[in-house]
């Protein structure tokens, strides 16, 4: 299962998110995301874990859990409606047809 982790102190680390979820079962990716130009964290990530279970009491103990400064939000990642890419329409541009 893949759990979205949100309102990260921007100074944890992965290794502090993979422990903290590890105590409830196998993880197996841990990510934080970072901006681009900053190389600064952006407050939020993704764990991986194997066991939908697991991942489930997890999201239930950690969800408004204060960890590392801050009162976290977790629950399961869900895909992105419609793709999150570019639209096809070019912006409304030469839409002749």
């Amino acid at each position: 299962m893949n759990i979205f982790v949100a309102k990260l102190n921007y100074r944890t680390s992965v290794d502090q998110v993979n422990d903290l979820f590890a105590n409830y079962g196998n993880v197996t990716s841990c990510k934080i995301i970072m901006d681009r130009e900053t190389g600064r964290s952006k407050g939020y990530g993704f764990v991986e874990m194997d066991n939908d279970e697991e991942a489930n009491v997890a999201i239930e103990e950690l969800n408004d859990y204060e960890f590392d400064g801050q009162t976290i939000v977790v629950k399961e990642s869900k895909p992105r409606e419609g793709g999150g890419g570019k639209s096809k329409d070019n912006g409304g541009y030469n839409n002749r047809y």
